[in-house]
């Protein structure tokens, strides 16, 4: 998506926050795949973003924004419970692919 699109889609967000997002999120990357950019999906915001979800698009794993916290643990130390119960919460906002194919856990059976 990009930097236009996104503003008008979320018109509360100014080209000046936009651009230190996208400054941040240049510093994440995956920790299993190492790879950044990670994808942003903001759910919840005010000065800052209260909850949305950070996607690797290329291992497909996704890292929860939890009351302004990434949650950015390796699969083995994930809260499987948590993990799914934070994706029910936000099933409307939450991509798709992630909630079919996520890793580590997915709404697949």
């Amino acid at each position: 998506m990009t930097a236009k699109a996104y503003i008008e889609l979320n018109p509360q967000e100014t080209e000046e926050t936009l651009e230190l997002k996208k400054t941040l999120l240049d510093i994440l990357a995956c920790p299993i795949c190492k790879s950044h950019p990670l994808e942003l999906h903001i759910f919840e915001e005010k000065e800052e973003i209260v909850s949305g979800l950070l996607v690797c698009t290329s291992c497909n794993r996704y890292y929860p924004v939890i009351d302004e916290i990434p949650h950015m643990l390796p699969d083995e130390l994930r809260n499987h419970d948590e993990d799914l119960g934070f994706l029910k919460v936000w099933e409307s906002k939450v991509p798709k692919k992630i909630l079919d194919e996520g890793k580590p856990f997915n709404f697949r059976k």
